[in-house]
């Protein structure tokens, strides 16, 4: 998720209440019968009130194993995660209106202030790329309008 922030673009962050690697981007489960891009579009106006359209999506995957500590709460086919990205653009003055269960907080940041809520190397290579791949996107799109 994008806005505007003068010639650049701030990427949304959200907050789970959770010691350890809290800070993410919105995500959440594809239910049964919808699309990644669905899937983006309703948990992003679930955890943040927003509304809004897929612009692109990202070749980008995500993927890792839960660890063994972890799995011993999980049923035994689900071993690990896939995360799959799309891009979404709001307009500056967007309100933003977090569940306060399964998010608790939000914050826009501009690229150089990424590391200072994404710790876990991977991921923080990972939000950079998305962010210039999705900024990159922006930009084809509204050309095409042009």
């Amino acid at each position: 998720m994008f806005r505007p922030a003068g010639e650049t673009f701030e990427i949304l962050l959200v907050h789970k209440p959770r010691k350890r690697d809290a800070w993410q981007l919105p995500q959440g489960g594809v239910e049964e019968g919808e699309t990644s891009a669905q899937a983006a579009i309703r948990e992003v106006r679930e955890e943040a009130g927003i509304t809004t359209e897929v612009i692109g999506t990202s070749g980008e995957v995500y993927q890792y194993d839960f660890p063994a500590s972890y799995r011993r709460f999980r049923p035994d086919n689900v071993k690990g995660q896939r995360i799959e990205y799309v891009f979404a653009k709001v307009e500056a003055d967007t309100k933003v209106k977090v569940d306060e269960e399964e998010i608790d907080e939000f914050v826009w940041v501009l690229p150089d202030q990424i590391g200072e809520y994404i710790k876990r190397k991977e991921y923080l290579e990972l939000i950079h790329k998305l962010y210039d791949d999705g900024t990159a996107t922006i930009s084809k799109s509204e050309n095409l309008r042009a």
